[in-house]
């Protein structure tokens, strides 16, 4: 099987379902490193975690792509 390196891909397909993109995945497994502003308010300090794990993902993306 030839391996697709999208933004796009699934991770963890099975028969039922389609499973959550790899991007999703590495942003999930990026929360756990990731440190946040307390000085924030709750609902901006939450949107900054989910930029940043994205962010991280998205240079996960890229280095694998490399």
């Amino acid at each position: 099987m030839a391996e697709t390196k999208s933004k796009d891909q699934q991770a963890f397909p099975d028969e039922f379902n389609e499973g959550m993109t790899l991007r999703d995945y590495f942003a999930a497994k990026a929360i756990d490193a990731v440190g946040y502003n307390k000085d924030l308010p709750y609902k901006e300090r939450i949107k900054d975690v989910a930029r940043l794990c994205y962010d991280i993902a998205d240079a996960m993306l890229e280095a694998r792509s490399k």
